[in-house]
């Protein structure tokens, strides 16, 4: 019996901790990208605004959403990259060399009321330098139904004058 207990103790004496209760976690799904051959994509709706993000009150009525609205076609495996290039090629702010633009997914919580949660940030250009320019809406836990919102802002726009 005390063979047993010794062959419990680690090498500086201590004892292990007990065991796990309960079966291992599930592991996690790993994403797979996308067949954009075969996978139909789905409809992002995107709100753009100079300076600033929209506020949450601007989505609180339906149908009533901002009237700068893009509609985007695209999958889950999409970069902010690719969705920053495709809003400079609808929004001339987001074109300007110094821009940066900031996302922000646009949800109803569980009470029914809007958020926006800043989810990333990249260069209109990328100049060498990379934000989050490599993050897909999957990795950003984007769901199908939420909007996207994007700020673009430029270092003219944050002076204060």
């Amino acid at each position: 019996m005390a063979g047993a207990a010794e062959a419990q103790k680690r090498q500086g004496g201590r004892p292990f901790p007990p065991p796990a209760r309960g079966p291992p976690p599930p592991p996690r799904p790993r994403f797979e990208p996308v067949d954009r051959e075969k996978t139909c994509p789905l409809l992002l709706r995107v709100f753009t605004k100079v300076g600033s993000h929209h506020s949450k009150e601007d989505f609180a009525v339906r149908g009533k959403e901002p009237k700068d609205e893009v509609q985007i076609y695209t999958w889950k495996d999409a970069t902010l990259r690719e969705l920053t290039d495709l809003v400079k090629e609808v929004a001339p702010a987001a074109r300007r060399r110094d821009a940066r633009l900031s996302f922000a997914f646009v949800y109803p919580d569980k009470h029914g009321r809007f958020v926006v949660r800043e989810v990333g940030k990249t260069f209109s250009y990328g100049n060498g330098r990379r934000l989050d320019d490599s993050k897909t809406l999957h990795e950003l836990r984007f769901e199908i139904g939420d909007y996207l919102d994007v700020a673009i802002m430029s270092s003219e726009l944050s002076i204060v004058r």
